[in-house]
């Protein structure tokens, strides 16, 4: 009795091997490589080879590469992996994952150097595959999908499916819930037959369902202990069925099912019913067809933008219409820095572009060292802007570099905070600054001591009170800096404290928002860490590097998914929230009527009025 089971497991096994190969010898068979993770001269390189010499000696018929190609996204990094993958005597479609989005030395841009586009679309007799990049971007955030890639995938799609070919649909990340738009995603996928969505990101083997569409995470390269391989996607006139491919052994079958294109279109997510006192307006200024991945600039009648096709632009306040538009050839991520007659676009492809604040029109262009992807920060008539390995001050009128101070060693992405003659700022080489702002010289450098660029200050705008220098980070710490001699005053880690940081009105209070969606007031004056309060902003789990901003004494602070808090400082309560998307806050800008103005990702700006 006791050996029945395990005979009629056994055969239940060949049986299902049987069946899969069968299956497989009428498909389409395709290598999926994922989350290959090289860096030069580590073990994962010498890996990728001999799966590329595998998958030349198989039969698959094309290759797919689903994100996280290296560690940091650097550019010798993508060169390094590309000339593995050269090597290839199959198709190969690749997107970039989180790890060439989020620390890329190049804004993003040598990905699609290198290969052409974050997104592809191929076919074969039976199938359109498509793949689309999803994040997230030069920032810490959600998976998002670009909202021009929502736009071509729904075109695309409705094209090359016409003939009857169905879909194969790739990203990085599983479908629901690491995306924040999932909803858009899914809703353009269900309008189409999809056999399966595929992803990496996660290092393991699932079948689930995102939005009742089939899907599947396949494996890394490496899933430890000696066990390196890729995965064998095959799709047959009925089946899907994948396999664990590791080096040198056997396929092994790890999920096969039936394929359904008859799907449940997603349930409408509830309305939330969110009450605003009578004395708040929020309105949207501007939709535009693009991502935002930029904060934005004002000024009395306009607020200035770029977006994700690399277009800078000027949109009337009042009417939200746009009145110009500036096109540089990399998406941008860098706010336009607003001056008295111009703005200085800082670009990802490598430039500083003066243009007419009426008409747009190029005034005078710098190559300079980029890409640039930190705000500026315009006082009187110079630009004080991070860039990568450098931070420089400019004469706005006369195109001239005031300055310069090249002693960094990565790229600076946090806006400076400028206070007297003292420039404060981080960038991703693990240490703050503080310049001279007449001459650029270092006054001190100081680090949490931690070896890991991404531990680092690299994107917090620093609070700068008289005596000291107030910083938060990804190691979870609040670090007070004495101003004057760069010495460590104080940490503090009894908070999730990472990369969002506000200042009060009187500049006496620090406002930091937490990983646990709090807010966290923290006195500014004294030698040591004095908390003021804490509240609770019902935010969720939080790492949107967005700042924090006091204004006509209410305290705002957003979200990852595009809900927005507002807190009394005072009474030390949240007043009332409100949803403006689904995306991230990109971060706030005050005009001079007190009035909050904000952008999220998917590409809104809005600007929220409250009456006193």
């Amino acid at each position: 009795m006791t050996k029945t089971p395990r005979i009629y497991f056994r055969v239940l096994t060949a049986t299902l091997m049987l069946l899969s190969v069968s299956l497989s010898a009428f498909g389409v068979k395709i290598a999926v490589l994922a989350d290959t993770h090289v860096t030069p001269g580590n073990a994962n390189e010498e890996k990728l080879r001999q799966a590329v010499a595998e998958i030349n000696a198989g039969d698959a018929r094309l290759v797919i590469l689903a994100g996280d190609l290296t560690n940091e996204g650097s550019d010798e990094q993508l060169a390094n992996v590309k000339a593995i993958l050269d090597g290839l005597n199959k198709p190969l479609f690749v997107i970039p994952g989180n790890h060439e989005n989020n620390w890329s030395q190049s804004a993003c841009k040598t990905f699609n150097d290198l290969w052409g586009n974050d997104r592809f679309v191929t076919e074969t007799d039976s199938l359109v595959i498509v793949g689309i990049n999803c994040g997230p971007y030069m920032k810490m955030g959600d998976g998002h999908i670009k909202q021009e890639d929502l736009s071509w995938l729904d075109a695309t799609l409705a094209k090359r499916t016409a003939t009857g070919k169905r879909v194969l649909s790739v990203c990085h990340y599983p479908i629901m819930p690491d995306l924040d738009n999932c909803a858009d995603y899914v809703a353009v996928l269900q309008k189409y037959p999809v056999v399966s969505h595929i992803c990496g990101h996660y290092h393991t083997f699932k079948h689930y369902k995102g939005g009742d569409i089939d899907a599947l995470m396949c494996r890394a390269l490496d899933m430890r202990n000696g066990n390196y391989g890729y995965s064998l996607l095959t799709v047959t006139a009925d089946s899907v069925l994948l396999h664990d491919k590791q080096l040198g052994v056997a396929p092994m079958l790890k999920h096969a099912y039936a394929i359904d294109t008859d799907i449940t279109p997603m349930a409408a997510a509830a309305k939330e019913d969110f009450a605003l006192p009578a004395n708040v307006r929020i309105s949207l200024v501007h939709r535009d067809e693009a991502s935002i991945f930029t904060r934005i600039g004002l000024d009395k009648d306009n607020v200035y933008f770029g977006n994700s096709l690399g277009c800078a632009k000027s949109v009337n306040k009042k009417t939200g219409k746009v009145n110009w538009t500036y096109k540089t050839s990399a998406s941008l991520f860098a706010r336009p820095a607003v001056a008295k007659n111009v703005v200085v676009v800082p670009t990802a492809d490598k430039r500083l572009v003066w243009l007419n604040k009426k008409n747009g029109r190029v005034l005078h262009e710098e190559a300079a060292q980029g890409p640039y992807v930190a705000d500026g920060v315009v006082e009187g008539n110079t630009l004080y802007q991070g860039g990568y390995m450098t931070f420089q001050a400019w004469d706005i009128e006369k195109h001239r570099l005031l300055w310069h101070y090249d002693s960094i060693f990565n790229y600076c992405q946090a806006a400076p905070t400028i206070a007297g003659n003292d420039i404060a700022f981080g960038a991703w080489d693990t240490n703050l600054r503080l310049l001279d702002r007449n001459t650029g010289r270092l006054r001190w450098a100081w680090n949490n001591g931690k070896s890991a660029n991404m531990l680092g200050p690299g994107n917090c705008v620093p609070v700068v009170a008289p005596d000291k220098v107030i910083v938060v980070a990804p190691d979870r710490y609040m670090t007070a800096i004495d101003r004057t001699t760069g010495r460590q005053l104080w940490r503090n880690n009894d908070f999730k404290y990472r990369e969002s940081l506000g200042t009060s009105a009187d500049g006496k209070t620090a406002y930091a928002k937490t990983m646990d969606g709090e807010i966290v007031a923290v006195s500014t004056e004294g030698s040591d860490f004095k908390l003021l309060w804490r509240v609770d902003a019902k935010l969720g789990y939080e790492h949107a590097p967005c700042i924090v901003v006091e204004s006509k004494g209410i305290v705002f602070v957003g979200s990852r998914q595009g809900l927005m808090s507002a807190i009394d400082p005072v009474k030390q309560e949240l007043l009332w929230q409100y949803r403006l998307g689904s995306s991230e806050f990109n971060g706030w800008e005050i005009d001079s009527n007190g009035d909050v103005y904000t952008s999220l990702i998917e590409g809104t700006i809005w600007r929220i009025s409250c009456e006193l």
